[in-house]
């Protein structure tokens, strides 16, 4: 298996692949820069197994932090408040 395409630190920016059905992305954080804080390791794709293939490659996973006022720029949120989200890798691309 290949190393992780994603380190932590490194900035990315979440993809809108314009898929439907269960895709495990919120449509609040697509299009937005976040930080790598993790690599979580490599699972089946859970937008395949969500409609029956049990088999198949891994993807690798990642934990991205965001700025939730960058997120929600009208909440209130203090400069610190962070909001953490597993995302898999072929939503990601480098920023």
């Amino acid at each position: 298996m290949s190393a992780p395409r994603f380190g932590a630190g490194q900035h990315v920016t979440v993809r809108a692949l314009g898929k439907t059905g269960h895709v495990r992305i919120p449509a609040y954080i697509r299009r937005r820069r976040g930080v790598v804080v993790q690599y979580c390791g490599a699972f089946l794709n859970p937008e395949e197994l969500a409609i029956g293939v049990t088999s198949g490659p891994v993807v690798d996973l990642y934990r991205v932090e965001f700025r939730q006022s960058d997120l929600w720029p009208d909440g209130g949120h203090a400069p610190d408040d962070r909001l953490v989200i597993e995302i898999y890798e072929h939503w990601l691309e480098a920023a």
